[in-house]
């Protein structure tokens, strides 16, 4: 048996009803994504791809690419998405570490990535929307029906890569129950049933819009109003006929600047999910003061999958991210020692549970210092939990500053600066200091009516933080650096103002 596609198998309604539905009113029923991935599961095979062997995709989203990944679910292959951002010098070094069997690309990439796929004994095929590409004509020519190769629970399904951010990137690998496991407590825990239509914008490089997205809707038997991307009149036009839509930060923030964002336009929706990235409060409120809906914040990375979620029923707290999803642990940890912490202190967020992924791709040493004894993963992220048992996320553990020996947490001084009026948001990092050994620094956008200075933001928090909180430095900008899913890459913006306190300057 197939672990994670028997469970999709067994979850589909009929095999005329729609799994798919696509802009120019075309659809994709679940009979059609059985005969489609089982065609493309025969091309992989005909191509030489083995179980075990990785797969690595880089095209457009589009239908085909979902119908790749299953294929190479299907055939027991080990799926590996890679942003179609990436460059070549990247793609190079995904190749080299991965060793992958196939390479599918769009065809207009074909020339280069085979140049850099051949170094690593990989074979290139394309693949694109409209049909064309040598993958899909090997794919016209076979069988529509496929024997799911066997699988158990522990073996591969998927190799994320994490972004890279602080520093080189790490493949996480991810088991047919990790993905089965996240995708069945999402489900349950969103309340998704057959009848739900999910509006889906995001890309299917990455875990929401294909660990999350996909995978619930799979898991459920739902359909998809399936966007090659996220548009805002394109998502207010097909709004009134979805049920559900998940997005990054980034998508709220745009529609709420459209005034067709009404209470009308979204009554047919029964539920917001956000995540990828933190939701400003301000946002929240927004959001909830404009459509009555309070969007649903949860936690998740590429390594676990989805750890928390604000309740479906109950609180949808602003800020947080809710509570251990069913069948995970989650506790806060000394950084330093790793014993655990008393309620409402900050630092480590560990997690344990069937999501946790198996480690980092050809990488023992570095899996084995992220997990504790006890098998918890660490996750690099600063937390606490509150009185109520909700989850903050105060930040990634690398970003902490330590200022003069003192601890300051991001986040703390993020959200003091983020209410003071003429204020968008605000990004605070620690830059390298002669006195201090790292200076608080903040990166802040203003509302584009707000004259706001440096001085008077400083002002505003004399009385609110402790002076060694306080950044010695405030500069704005238009936008804050963000990458294709909306996190703040504070990496960047470190580089930028890496010298702002160097004496003499």
């Amino acid at each position: 048996m197939n672990h994670l596609f028997e469970q999709f198998r067994r979850r589909i309604p009929g095999v005329s009803s729609r799994f798919l539905e696509l802009p120019d009113g075309g659809t994709v029923t679940y009979g059609d994504m059985l005969a489609r991935s089982a065609h493309l599961a025969n091309a992989l095979a005909a191509r030489g791809v083995k179980p075990g062997d990785r797969v690595a995709v880089q095209v457009e989203k589009c239908p085909g690419a979902l119908m790749l990944y299953l294929a190479c679910v299907r055939a027991g292959a080990v799926f590996l998405p890679l942003n179609v951002a990436y460059t070549l010098a990247e793609l190079d070094y995904f190749f080299a570490d991965a060793e992958p069997r196939l390479v599918v690309c769009d065809p207009g990439r074909e020339g280069d990535i085979s140049r850099i796929a051949g170094k690593a004994g990989a074979a290139v095929d394309t693949l694109a929307g409209g049909g064309e590409g040598s993958l899909n004509e090997i794919a016209n020519l076979s069988d529509p029906t496929f024997a799911d190769v066997a699988r158990d629970p522990d073996d591969l399904a998927a190799i994320l890569y994490t972004s890279g951010t602080t520093g080189r990137s790490k493949g996480a690998m991810l088991s047919h129950e990790n993905l089965a496991s996240n995708a069945r407590v999402l489900a349950e825990t969103w309340r998704f049933t057959s009848t739900d239509v999910l509006l889906h914008a995001l890309p299917i490089f990455h875990t929401h819009g294909l660990f999350v997205a996909t995978n619930v809707t799979l898991m459920a038997g739902s359909s998809m109003l399936f966007l090659p991307r996220f548009d805002v009149d394109e998502v207010l036009r097909l709004m009134p006929r979805a049920t559900c839509m998940m997005g990054v930060p980034t998508f709220y923030t745009r529609l709420l600047q459209s005034p067709r964002l009404t209470r009308d336009a979204t009554a047919h929706i029964r539920l917001f999910v956000s995540g990828s990235a933190p939701l400003l409060t301000d946002v929240h409120e927004q959001w909830r003061a404009r459509t009555g809906h309070a969007i649903l914040e949860r936690y998740g990375m590429t390594e676990t999958n989805m750890n928390t979620s604000n309740p479906y029923d109950g609180d949808r707290v602003a800020g947080t991210v809710g509570f251990p999803l069913p069948g995970i642990a989650l506790r806060i940890s000394d950084p330093e020692t790793g014993n655990p912490l008393p309620q409402g202190e900050i630092g480590m967020i560990e997690v344990k549970g069937p999501n946790v992924f198996h480690g980092y791709w050809r990488m023992p040493e570095k899996t084995k210092a992220e997990f504790r004894p006890d098998g918890f993963f660490i996750t690099g992220d600063l937390g606490k939990i509150d009185d109520r048992g909700y989850v903050h996320i105060v930040g990634r553990g690398k970003d902490l500053v330590i200022s003069g020996g003192y601890n300051v947490y991001p986040k703390e001084v993020e959200n003091e600066i983020d209410a003071i009026d003429g204020v968008v948001e605000s990004a605070v990092v620690g830059i390298p200091h002669p006195d201090f050994g790292e200076g608080v620094l903040a990166v802040v956008v203003r509302r584009a009516d707000s004259s706001l200075t440096e001085a008077e933001i400083q002002r505003s928090l004399d009385s609110r933080l402790a002076k060694f909180k306080q950044p010695k430095r405030v500069f704005f900008v238009e936008d804050l650096p963000r990458n294709t899913m909306g996190k703040v890459q504070k990496n960047e913006i470190r580089r930028r103002y890496d010298a702002v306190f160097d004496k003499g300057k």
